[in-house]
């Protein structure tokens, strides 16, 4: 069985990098969204021009960075989503209920001090998972049986 995982949430740490280096030679595939922040704030205007006005500035780049996010979510098997300490998430928490509206099976990983903000995503999640070495586990478990030694 081949999972699919889309990665989405908090793009400051190495949280990817931990779970694609975890899950080496289990049958997976990764996507993510732009984790260039930069180039994933400015996609839109450097694409289809300037906007003045820093709401259609955003705009623009949360429309272009939907069309990735959307197809990523659409065709993943599971969806993991992050939650870090430093800054709000607010995209996150919309790719989980995206997901959730989809039937996808969610992982969060989030610091166990966001329970109580995020108790509805992880309502959602079949899995909350504080470290990447647990997500992979989970994934592990889930293609394998086996459990961590």
């Amino acid at each position: 069985m081949t999972l699919k995982i889309y990665l989405s949430g908090e793009i400051h740490t190495d949280w990817r990098e931990q779970i694609v280096a975890g899950a080496k030679g289990l049958d997976v595939s990764f996507a993510s969204p732009v984790t260039d922040h930069a180039a994933s704030d400015d996609c839109g205007v450097a694409i289809l021009g300037a906007e003045p006005d820093k709401y259609w500035h955003d705009h623009k780049g949360a429309m272009v960075n939907a069309i990735r996010t959307r197809k990523g979510i659409a065709d993943a098997d599971v969806v993991v989503v992050r939650f870090g300490d430093k800054y709000k998430q607010w995209n996150a928490a919309f790719d989980a209920g995206y997901a959730a509206a989809l039937g996808k099976s969610i992982i969060v990983l989030s610091p166990p001090e966001h329970q109580h903000a995020l108790k509805e995503v992880h309502a959602a999640a079949l899995a909350v998972a504080e470290t990447p070495v647990q997500v992979v586990a989970v994934l592990r478990y889930v293609l394998t049986g086996t459990l961590p030694a």
